[in-house]
């Protein structure tokens, strides 16, 4: 409700991993024999990492002494600040990635190594990720701006940017639901009329609105909760139900004026019927 140092804080990706907790233990409650797929707009916020998560954004070519800064946290799980009132940080080793035969792959030297839990370096990596020797090319293009026609053969967090274990790492929320036996999937950045989350947003908005008008905090923040609490899960139903519509208006070539009159006019219904562009034209066009 307030965003600031000592009050709230900003919503943040652990916000969003309690709720979706919260909900997952509501789901499992109410509806044990369901299957259940929770829905996410596609966010930075919602798609957040581990910290530790495999990432060659950052690392070195050579060996080093690489590792992750993160927010130091105190044993309530809160952030520690220092005096000044910034963040305190630590370090702390990146996780596994996968060779390709799906073997763990550490990206540190080994324990009785000559550089003991030192990070390995891209060009080391590379070279057990069965690649061979790139030492002699270029660790990154110039702002990482590469060339497609190279193939990722051009510097070498580019190639290593691409390995399967780097691509196919899984975000917090989708490790989350997955561990409760949820499957995860995050909308793609249509606009809002095909995302039933935002229309479920415009939906408590227009409710909130219709409460008296007030100065007082209380009031706004009760105002506020019971707007999203009239939201019936019918309508959430209908708001996906005509997001289902949209989408498939538009793999059927239609434009937004178009999908929004055949929504209208098959209004309920989760696909529309083939030829729905020649009805349209044969009805609307000509008017």
């Amino acid at each position: 409700m307030v965003a600031d140092l000592n009050c709230d804080g900003y919503i943040d990706n652990d916000n969003i991993l309690g709720q979706a907790e919260e909900a997952i233990d509501i789901l499992l409650s109410d509806y044990p024999d369901e299957d259940h797929v929770l829905i996410f707009d596609n966010a930075t916020t919602h798609l957040k990492h581990a910290p530790d998560a495999p990432s060659a954004s950052k690392m070195t070519k050579s060996p080093s002494h690489f590792g992750i800064e993160v927010p130091a946290k105190g044993l309530d799980g809160k952030t520690l600040y220092d005096p000044s009132g910034k963040p305190q940080k630590k370090e702390i080793c990146m996780s596994n990635g996968q060779l390709p035969n799906g073997t763990p792959h550490s990206f540190y030297f080994p324990p009785r190594h000559a550089q003991e839990g030192m990070f390995k370096g891209t060009v080391t990596i590379l070279a057990e990720h069965g690649y061979g020797d790139w030492s002699k090319v270029r660790f990154e293009c110039k702002k990482f701006k590469c060339n497609p026609a190279q193939e990722g053969n051009c510097c070498c967090r580019w190639k290593l940017y691409n390995e399967l274990d780097f691509v196919n790492g899984k975000s917090l929320l989708e490790r989350a639901c997955k561990a409760c036996g949820f499957q995860c999937l995050f909308l793609l950045k249509f606009h809002c009329e095909p995302n039933p989350i935002k229309q479920c947003w415009g939906h408590a908005k227009y409710y909130y609105r219709l409460t008296p008008a007030s100065k007082k905090e209380e009031d706004l923040l009760h105002n506020m909760l019971d707007s999203l609490d009239w939201i019936t899960i019918q309508e959430i139903w209908c708001f996906a139900c005509q997001a289902h519509c949209f989408i498939d208006g538009y793999k059927k070539g239609l434009d937004g004026k178009m999908a929004a009159w055949a929504t209208r006019k098959y209004q309920g219904h989760w696909i529309l019927q083939e030829g729905i562009m020649k009805e349209f034209l044969d009805q609307v066009a000509p008017v």
